[in-house]
């Protein structure tokens, strides 16, 4: 668990299950976010179906599920890839998305062994684009589609 010095609590990662998946189908993204993000019951059906094998969690903080993301494998190149990352607009401001990204990093690293990361963001997403290189990811240059890729290794951070 990771805990971000301007937010008032603890953010942690959890599985997707049957107690909490409601909680997590409920979660929406402010209205001009809603471009960039697919809404997280878009994502669950991805991770059932997907031949990726997309691995749903939810974001806990304030005793409640306030957001979503889930990981995969690369399997071309081993890297560990989050996506669907987002946070309800409600709780959004707080440092939440920050924390929630690290919580993931960490928790899928010390549980899997993963130390190399990679995510992709839609370019004109400037919200998502600090702070993904706010926590040390660099842009590689390549494209996801029509998105920026960026990549992580646990070496770049002191985490």
């Amino acid at each position: 668990m990771l805990h971000h010095p301007f937010a008032s609590t603890h953010v942690t990662v959890e599985p997707v299950t049957s107690d909490n998946w409601r909680a997590v189908v409920a979660l929406q993204v402010k209205a001009d976010q809603r471009d960039f993000v697919n809404p997280p019951v878009f994502n669950l059906v991805l991770c059932r179906y997907s031949p990726i094998g997309w691995s749903p969690l939810a974001v806990r903080a304030e005793g409640q599920i306030i957001g979503f993301l889930m990981w995969a494998i690369d399997p071309e190149d081993d890297s560990c890839w989050l996506g669907g990352v987002m946070v309800d607009g409600t709780f959004q401001g707080r440092g939440y998305g920050k924390q929630a990204v690290e919580a993931a990093l960490a928790a899928i690293g010390q549980q899997h062994g993963h130390r190399r990361f990679a995510l992709s963001y839609h370019p004109s997403n400037t919200v998502a684009r600090s702070l993904y290189l706010g926590l040390g990811f660099q842009e590689t240059g390549e494209m996801e589609d029509e998105e920026v890729v960026a990549r992580w290794t646990t070496m770049q951070s002191s985490m």
